[in-house]
């Protein structure tokens, strides 16, 4: 009897072992794919605070007037060129 007691803790053991080696498998997998979020979160957030500047920079009223100046031809309103328009004239 003692012999298929062995048998069995032995295949036990394998099993167990087999267990054992698939969890470390699979966690190793999951800390590899937890690493490159990690990695592409800092990514993104390199990105992101870019992307803020350069809307802050872009959005600058003296770079829109000197873009709305040199590329549009525009220029600045002045009292004596402005039309007031009236209802009741015709």
């Amino acid at each position: 009897m003692s012999g298929k007691a062995n048998i069995f803790l032995t295949a036990l053991l394998v099993g167990c072992a087999l267990l054992l080696v698939n969890s470390q498998y699979r966690a190793r997998n999951l800390f590899i794919e937890l690493e490159r979020a990690q990695q592409k979160t800092r990514q993104l957030n390199i990105e992101w605070s870019q992307l803020k500047v350069d809307q802050s920079t872009l959005g600058k009223n003296a770079r829109i007037e000197e873009i709305a100046r040199t590329e549009l031809n525009m220029v600045p309103l002045t009292p004596d060129r402005t039309q007031y328009l009236n209802k009741d004239a015709e």
